[in-house]
């Protein structure tokens, strides 16, 4: 016979450790998962293609995509006219990126650390990234010329704000505690930037260097659809006179391949100078 006084399982208290419901989609692995939506994303096209909800004359097939795709892959790894091409739409997009890195980082310092520029300069640039920057190509042509200066410039100018948003934000990142704790232990304005802000600071700053690589291709591309050159996107300008729709449709993917590997250059950097903020922002990221 039992004691009286004793419990069972049934009457011990439920447990208070709460614990995360995962959905049966999110147990998908990372790879499976972006397979299948790649293959729903072809079916799709196909399907708009087969019935023709789109005009053929628009939009390509998915095989005659991947046939120029193979095409343009042939042509670049036997040291054809493309490979010129890309290289010069890469240096376009890698000096445009240094350019809005030093400009956006300098002016982030301006508004993030100093009153005037945050409330004096800020609503100028607000106002300027307001502004429709494509209309500014024609202006970047007549200054610098038709050749590789005017691209440049209008990457950099269309990735820039990014950059500066980055910086500023990752400035004012430090608690009040903290900036606190360094003006009582006596630490200079120059100290408690350089040991406390700009550490702190670093994700948001990487994440508005992640948003500038998207644009700065497309900075680029604009440049030269507008200003003429010689790079891919004076190549998709020609394919779409033609109505070359699926040349169109593979130098767009070879771009976002460059788009790609800028930003999995600025995620490993991140990696490696922001390992300690891996878990909360990098977690699920290429390398992570």
């Amino acid at each position: 016979m039992s004691h009286p006084d004793a419990m069972t399982d049934s009457d011990a208290a439920p447990t208070t450790v709460w614990r995360e419901e995962v959905s049966l989609i999110d147990r998908v692995p990372r790879s499976v998962a972006m397979i299948l939506l790649l293959i729903g994303f072809l079916l799709v096209w196909q399907a708009a293609y087969s019935f023709e909800l789109i005009s053929k004359i628009i939009m390509p097939s998915p095989w005659e995509t991947a046939v120029d795709i193979a095409f343009v892959g042939q042509n670049l790894l036997t040291g054809g006219y493309m490979l010129g091409a890309l290289w010069t739409t890469t240096l376009e997009v890698v000096e445009g990126f240094l350019i809005a890195v030093l400009i956006g980082f300098l002016f982030g310092l301006l508004v993030g650390e100093t009153a005037f520029g945050e409330r004096a300069v800020m609503p100028y640039l607000v106002a300027i990234n307001a502004m429709p920057k494509v209309a500014f190509a024609p202006l970047f042509v007549s200054w610098l010329g038709f050749g590789i200066a005017s691209k440049v410039a209008l990457a950099a100018f269309i990735a820039v704000f990014p950059v500066i948003v980055g910086t500023a934000a990752g400035l004012h990142a430090a608690d009040e505690n903290a900036r606190m704790l360094f003006r009582t232990m006596g630490s200079s304005r120059w100290q408690t930037l350089v040991k406390l802000k700009l550490p702190i600071g670093m994700p948001h700053f990487f994440s508005g260097l992640k948003n500038a690589t998207v644009l700065v291709v497309v900075g680029a591309v604009v440049g030269e659809f507008l200003g003429g050159g010689k790079g891919f996107g004076e190549l998709i300008r020609v394919a779409a006179s033609q109505l070359n729709t699926p040349r169109v449709f593979c130098l767009i993917i070879y771009l976002s391949f460059l788009g790609l590997g800028l930003y999995w250059i600025v995620t490993v950097i991140q990696h490696r100078f922001v390992f300690w903020h891996r878990e909360t922002v990098l977690q699920g990221e290429i390398g992570a």
